[in-house]
Protein backbone atom coordinates (compact mmCIF):
# COMPACT_ATOMS: atom_id res chain seq x y z
CA UNK A 1 0.00 0.00 0.00
CA UNK A 2 1.33 3.25 -0.71
CA UNK A 3 -0.29 6.89 0.28
CA UNK A 4 0.91 9.42 -1.58
CA UNK A 5 0.80 13.19 -0.04
CA UNK A 6 1.50 15.87 -2.37
CA UNK A 7 3.23 18.66 -2.03
CA UNK A 8 0.47 20.95 -1.28
CA UNK A 9 -1.33 18.94 1.56
CA UNK A 10 1.57 19.85 3.74
CA UNK A 11 1.30 22.43 6.52
CA UNK A 12 2.87 25.22 5.20
CA UNK A 13 4.09 27.98 7.64
CA UNK A 14 5.89 31.20 6.73
CA UNK A 15 7.91 33.87 8.93
CA UNK A 16 7.70 36.50 6.59
CA UNK A 17 11.53 38.16 7.52
CA UNK A 18 13.41 34.51 7.78
CA UNK A 19 11.49 31.13 7.21
CA UNK A 20 9.32 29.45 4.92
CA UNK A 21 8.65 25.49 6.02
CA UNK A 22 6.58 22.57 5.39
CA UNK A 23 5.64 20.34 7.98
CA UNK A 24 4.68 16.70 7.37
CA UNK A 25 3.13 16.22 10.93
CA UNK A 26 2.07 17.74 13.70
CA UNK A 27 4.40 19.99 15.09
CA UNK A 28 4.94 23.23 17.27
CA UNK A 29 1.76 25.30 16.92
CA UNK A 30 0.14 22.88 13.83
CA UNK A 31 -2.12 19.98 15.96
CA UNK A 32 -3.92 17.48 14.28
CA UNK A 33 -4.18 13.89 15.97
CA UNK A 34 -4.65 12.07 12.58
CA UNK A 35 -0.71 12.95 11.37
CA UNK A 36 1.19 12.65 14.52
CA UNK A 37 3.86 10.87 12.81
CA UNK A 38 5.06 7.92 10.82
CA UNK A 39 6.47 5.17 13.09
CA UNK A 40 9.35 6.46 15.25
CA UNK A 41 9.62 9.29 12.66
CA UNK A 42 7.84 12.22 14.32
CA UNK A 43 8.91 15.62 12.66
CA UNK A 44 9.64 16.01 9.06
CA UNK A 45 10.47 19.52 8.34
CA UNK A 46 11.21 20.98 4.84
CA UNK A 47 12.76 24.60 5.98
CA UNK A 48 14.04 27.35 3.61
CA UNK A 49 16.16 29.64 5.72
CA UNK A 50 16.95 33.58 4.40
CA UNK A 51 20.67 34.37 4.72
CA UNK A 52 22.15 35.22 8.32
CA UNK A 53 18.64 34.01 9.80
CA UNK A 54 17.47 30.48 12.00
CA UNK A 55 16.71 29.33 15.10
CA UNK A 56 18.41 30.37 18.35
CA UNK A 57 18.91 28.81 21.50
CA UNK A 58 16.28 26.19 22.19
CA UNK A 59 16.27 22.43 23.70
CA UNK A 60 15.81 19.03 23.32
CA UNK A 61 15.37 15.53 24.80
CA UNK A 62 14.70 12.07 24.34
CA UNK A 63 15.13 12.71 20.53
CA UNK A 64 17.36 11.70 17.24
CA UNK A 65 17.36 15.11 14.90
CA UNK A 66 19.27 13.93 12.24
CA UNK A 67 19.31 16.98 9.74
CA UNK A 68 20.24 17.02 5.57
CA UNK A 69 21.71 19.86 3.82
CA UNK A 70 20.02 20.53 -0.07
CA UNK A 71 21.37 23.43 -0.87
CA UNK A 72 23.29 26.42 1.33
CA UNK A 73 25.33 26.05 4.78
CA UNK A 74 23.58 25.62 8.18
CA UNK A 75 26.10 26.94 11.40
CA UNK A 76 25.42 24.40 14.97
CA UNK A 77 26.32 24.88 18.10
CA UNK A 78 25.00 23.59 21.24
CA UNK A 79 25.55 23.46 25.15
CA UNK A 80 28.09 20.55 24.56
CA UNK A 81 30.79 22.57 23.03
CA UNK A 82 29.67 21.43 19.37
CA UNK A 83 30.00 23.71 16.79
CA UNK A 84 30.43 22.90 12.79
CA UNK A 85 28.91 23.96 9.55
CA UNK A 86 27.60 21.35 7.10
CA UNK A 87 26.65 22.10 3.14
CA UNK A 88 24.74 20.75 0.59
CA UNK A 89 25.01 17.11 0.85
CA UNK A 90 26.27 16.46 3.91
CA UNK A 91 24.01 15.65 7.36
CA UNK A 92 24.15 15.55 11.36
CA UNK A 93 22.78 13.74 14.03
CA UNK A 94 22.45 15.27 17.51
CA UNK A 95 21.12 13.05 20.39
CA UNK A 96 18.75 14.87 22.63
CA UNK A 97 18.78 12.38 25.35
CA UNK A 98 18.64 13.56 28.90
CA UNK A 99 19.41 17.18 27.48
CA UNK A 100 20.66 19.27 24.78
CA UNK A 101 20.21 23.30 24.25
CA UNK A 102 21.35 24.48 20.63
CA UNK A 103 21.23 27.16 17.93
CA UNK A 104 20.83 26.64 14.14
CA UNK A 105 21.59 29.45 11.50
CA UNK A 106 21.97 29.95 8.04
CA UNK A 107 25.67 30.42 7.76
CA UNK A 108 25.79 32.75 4.81
CA UNK A 109 25.71 35.65 4.64
CA UNK A 110 24.16 35.74 0.73
CA UNK A 111 22.53 32.94 -0.14
CA UNK A 112 19.80 30.59 1.31
CA UNK A 113 19.60 27.78 2.68
CA UNK A 114 17.29 24.78 2.34
CA UNK A 115 17.41 21.80 4.52
CA UNK A 116 15.21 18.15 6.07
CA UNK A 117 15.15 18.03 9.44
CA UNK A 118 13.49 14.78 10.73
CA UNK A 119 12.86 14.21 14.19
CA UNK A 120 13.09 10.26 15.50
CA UNK A 121 12.23 9.42 19.02
CA UNK A 122 14.70 7.37 20.48
CA UNK A 123 14.58 3.33 21.30
CA UNK A 124 15.10 4.45 24.33
CA UNK A 125 15.43 7.34 27.06
CA UNK A 126 18.23 9.16 29.05
CA UNK A 127 20.86 8.60 26.71
CA UNK A 128 23.64 10.92 26.69
CA UNK A 129 23.67 13.57 24.63
CA UNK A 130 25.83 13.39 21.18
CA UNK A 131 26.76 14.98 17.92
CA UNK A 132 28.46 14.01 14.75
CA UNK A 133 28.03 15.34 11.19
CA UNK A 134 29.22 13.54 8.01
CA UNK A 135 30.05 14.52 4.32
CA UNK A 136 28.55 12.85 1.03
CA UNK A 137 29.53 13.79 -2.48
CA UNK A 138 27.07 13.60 -5.36
CA UNK A 139 28.98 11.17 -7.05
CA UNK A 140 28.15 8.76 -4.24
CA UNK A 141 24.73 8.77 -4.69
CA UNK A 142 24.60 9.56 -8.08
CA UNK A 143 21.98 6.43 -10.02
CA UNK A 144 22.53 4.32 -7.20
CA UNK A 145 20.54 4.67 -2.95
CA UNK A 146 23.39 5.04 -0.79
CA UNK A 147 22.81 4.88 3.42
CA UNK A 148 23.18 8.31 5.19
CA UNK A 149 21.59 7.30 8.62
CA UNK A 150 21.68 3.79 10.05
CA UNK A 151 21.01 2.38 13.41
CA UNK A 152 23.53 1.99 16.19
CA UNK A 153 25.24 -1.58 16.33
CA UNK A 154 24.22 -1.71 12.39
CA UNK A 155 27.17 -4.14 9.91
CA UNK A 156 29.73 -1.43 8.31
CA UNK A 157 30.16 -3.33 5.69
CA UNK A 158 26.31 -2.08 4.77
CA UNK A 159 26.69 1.37 6.81
CA UNK A 160 29.73 2.80 5.25
CA UNK A 161 30.08 6.36 6.81
CA UNK A 162 26.33 6.60 7.56
CA UNK A 163 25.89 8.61 10.70
CA UNK A 164 24.35 6.40 13.88
CA UNK A 165 20.71 6.85 15.67
CA UNK A 166 19.16 5.25 18.64
CA UNK A 167 16.46 4.00 16.80
CA UNK A 168 15.80 0.73 14.36
CA UNK A 169 15.67 2.89 11.29
CA UNK A 170 17.59 4.25 8.34
CA UNK A 171 18.05 7.01 5.76
CA UNK A 172 18.42 6.77 2.34
CA UNK A 173 19.61 9.34 -0.49
CA UNK A 174 19.86 9.10 -4.27
CA UNK A 175 20.37 11.18 -6.90
CA UNK A 176 19.06 9.94 -10.16
CA UNK A 177 19.59 10.67 -14.02
CA UNK A 178 16.68 10.93 -16.22
CA UNK A 179 15.54 7.36 -16.56
CA UNK A 180 17.43 5.59 -14.06
CA UNK A 181 15.94 2.94 -11.75
CA UNK A 182 16.62 1.89 -7.51
CA UNK A 183 14.82 -0.59 -6.00
CA UNK A 184 14.74 -1.27 -2.00
CA UNK A 185 13.93 -4.45 -0.54
CA UNK A 186 11.71 -3.91 2.30
CA UNK A 187 12.08 -6.58 4.93
CA UNK A 188 8.71 -8.11 6.53
CA UNK A 189 6.72 -5.64 8.63
CA UNK A 190 8.99 -2.29 7.65
CA UNK A 191 7.42 0.68 6.51
CA UNK A 192 9.00 3.39 4.31
CA UNK A 193 8.83 6.97 3.52
CA UNK A 194 10.10 8.03 0.56
CA UNK A 195 10.32 12.04 -0.17
CA UNK A 196 11.32 13.77 -3.85
CA UNK A 197 13.45 16.41 -2.59
CA UNK A 198 13.48 17.71 -6.78
CA UNK A 199 12.53 16.36 -9.89
CA UNK A 200 9.99 13.87 -10.65
CA UNK A 201 9.64 9.60 -10.21
CA UNK A 202 7.64 7.05 -10.47
CA UNK A 203 7.40 5.02 -6.96
CA UNK A 204 5.57 2.01 -6.49
CA UNK A 205 3.86 2.91 -10.06
CA UNK A 206 2.81 6.10 -8.75
CA UNK A 207 3.88 9.71 -10.08
CA UNK A 208 5.70 11.94 -7.59
CA UNK A 209 6.57 15.31 -7.77
CA UNK A 210 9.09 17.62 -6.08
CA UNK A 211 8.00 17.92 -2.24
CA UNK A 212 5.85 15.11 -2.48
CA UNK A 213 5.85 12.53 0.02
CA UNK A 214 4.77 8.30 -0.05
CA UNK A 215 3.92 5.89 3.16
CA UNK A 216 5.05 3.28 2.14
CA UNK A 217 3.30 -0.19 3.75
CA UNK A 218 2.90 -4.07 3.75
CA UNK A 219 5.02 -3.77 0.35
CA UNK A 220 8.14 -5.89 0.26
CA UNK A 221 9.88 -3.54 -2.83
CA UNK A 222 10.14 -0.14 -3.12
CA UNK A 223 10.91 0.68 -6.99
CA UNK A 224 11.88 4.05 -7.91
CA UNK A 225 12.36 5.16 -11.61
CA UNK A 226 13.01 8.78 -12.67
CA UNK A 227 11.04 10.40 -14.36
CA UNK A 228 13.36 13.45 -14.94
CA UNK A 229 16.32 13.55 -12.96
CA UNK A 230 15.45 13.29 -9.24
CA UNK A 231 16.89 13.91 -5.74
CA UNK A 232 15.05 11.42 -2.86
CA UNK A 233 15.33 10.31 0.54
CA UNK A 234 13.91 6.93 1.42
CA UNK A 235 13.42 5.74 5.35
CA UNK A 236 13.36 2.85 6.43
CA UNK A 237 11.24 2.63 9.48
CA UNK A 238 9.76 -0.30 11.66
CA UNK A 239 6.05 -1.35 11.05
CA UNK A 240 4.76 -1.14 14.69
CA UNK A 241 5.59 1.80 16.79
CA UNK A 242 3.59 3.78 19.08
CA UNK A 243 4.25 7.32 17.96
CA UNK A 244 2.97 9.20 20.95
CA UNK A 245 4.32 6.97 23.64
Amino acid sequence: MIRIVRAGEHFHHQEDDWLSTYWHFSFDFYRDPQNMGFGPLRVFNDDVIKPSKGFGCHPHRDMEIVTYVIEGELEHRDDRGNHGVISAGEIQRMTAGTGIVHSEYNHSKEKPLRLLQMWVQADRRGLTPSWEQQKFDADERRDRLIPVVVAQGADNNDAGKAVHIHQDASMHVSSLGAGKQVEYALAPGRKAYVFVIDGGATVNGQKMQKQDAARIEDESRVTIKADKRVELLLIDLPGRYDVNK
